[in-house]
């Protein structure tokens, strides 16, 4: 069950990283031209190449980053949690290239792009966390790269993506770490760029090895070095 977070603008502002940066000027004047909005799961924030002229950043609950490929299938870029940037690239002025989706039910603090340009110009230690934030995501570019389904065993894919979702949405119980996230086999597909059977298979196969759990629709790591150790092995 998501439990939905009630703040105002000062207090979503707190909750963001790159804010951490700015001056406590900056963090009131975004805090007065902010604003906060509700989506459900399912809902779309915005569609690759639609006009969009804000900005917006995650306060709670999850949303994904997609595109569709030249196969019409969908394939997951970024989960995006708390804090989080989403369309950073909307600053430069050109419309998105790909799809958000609310995977869980979310908050969104939304902002006009001039608004938010205008505080930048005024501090370079904000404009600064702007460009971390999209390194990251850079980085994170770089990396599925290097995993692509010609490079990487598809076994050893799934169980990276696993291992992943367990650092960053992993909650310990007895039987090691619960992915507290609803991913199902189509949903890890699509992050994956892979077909649902065939993820389906390699997720039988781990299980097989007792490297993953597979318990009432969620998926449990009991070792995570176990797993970490699968999928980097040559």
């Amino acid at each position: 069950m998501v439990i939905q977070m009630k703040v105002n603008n000062r207090e979503a502002c707190s909750l963001v990283a790159v804010f951490q940066q700015a001056s406590p000027d900056s963090r009131k004047t975004l805090a007065s031209v902010g604003s906060l909005r509700h989506l459900t799961k399912g809902e779309h924030l915005f569609l690759a190449r639609e006009p969009v002229t804000m900005l917006y950043i995650v306060i709670s609950g999850l949303v994904t980053l997609y595109t569709i490929d030249s196969q019409g299938e969908k394939k997951v870029i970024f989960m995006l949690d708390k804090g989080k940037m989403i369309n950073e690239v909307i600053l430069q002025g050109n419309t998105d290239s790909m799809n958000c989706e609310v995977f869980e039910d979310a908050e969104i603090l939304c902002f006009d792009r001039a608004d938010f340009l205008q505080v930048m110009e005024q501090d370079f230690a904000l404009t600064k966390g702007v460009l971390d934030s999209l390194a990251m995501k850079v980085r994170r570019l770089y990396r599925q790269l290097k995993n692509t389904p010609n490079s990487v065993r598809g076994d050893k894919r799934v169980a990276a993506k696993l291992w992943k979702l367990s650092r960053d949405y992993g909650t310990a119980c007895e039987q090691g770490t619960k992915i507290n996230v609803d991913v199902s086999i189509t949903y890890l597909a699509e992050m994956l760029g892979s077909r649902r059977e065939t993820v389906s298979r390699q997720l039988k196969a781990l299980a097989g090895k007792s490297l993953i759990q597979i318990d009432d629709g969620h998926i449990l790591i009991p070792d995570r070095d176990k797993l970490s150790a699968y999928f980097k092995l040559p």
